[in-house]
């Protein structure tokens, strides 16, 4: 099913802080990236563990990841001026949002990017954030060439 018709009022003023801020798409996004994540987590630590055992996790992305990720990929423009924490996370799950909208990327290939982009002991929460930080700002960079240039 298209969704697009959600994101044709943006694409007709489509620039990054209309996208980034929208409060709407965040709660989208919300739900996608924690998705996406749980789902990249759980793939990522079957296949890594010693036993074979299947491992589902429930996990969300703190908000302090997901700022850190926008950082990192020189993507904070999209954000609105002095931006919290929890502004940074609302203006990454906006930005995916709109991508997954837009259909430039599914659920899976989100899912798929995520877990090629992991490595390192999940278990560990220090090395947990700092390599999901690595994979979303990996993310945030790629889907660069989807969104507005200004």
């Amino acid at each position: 099913m298209d969704y697009k018709f959600l994101i044709n009022n943006l694409n007709l003023n489509k620039s990054q802080k209309v996208i980034g801020t929208d409060k709407g798409l965040a709660k989208i996004g919300d739900g996608i990236v924690n998705l996406a994540y749980s789902v990249a987590k759980s793939i990522y630590l079957t296949n890594n563990n010693q036993n074979d055992k299947i491992i589902r996790t429930g996990k969300k992305v703190s908000k302090i990841i997901l700022g850190s990720a926008l950082k990192n990929a020189d993507m904070k423009r999209f954000a609105k001026t002095r931006a919290n924490a929890h502004d940074l996370a609302d203006t990454v799950e906006a930005i995916l949002a709109y991508v997954w909208l837009s259909n430039k990327m599914t659920l899976s290939d989100i899912i798929n990017f995520l877990v090629d982009n992991l490595s390192g002991d999940l278990y560990n929460r220090a090395e947990e954030i700092e390599k999901v930080t690595i994979a979303f700002t990996n993310l945030l960079k790629y889907i660069k060439k989807f969104l507005p240039e200004n």
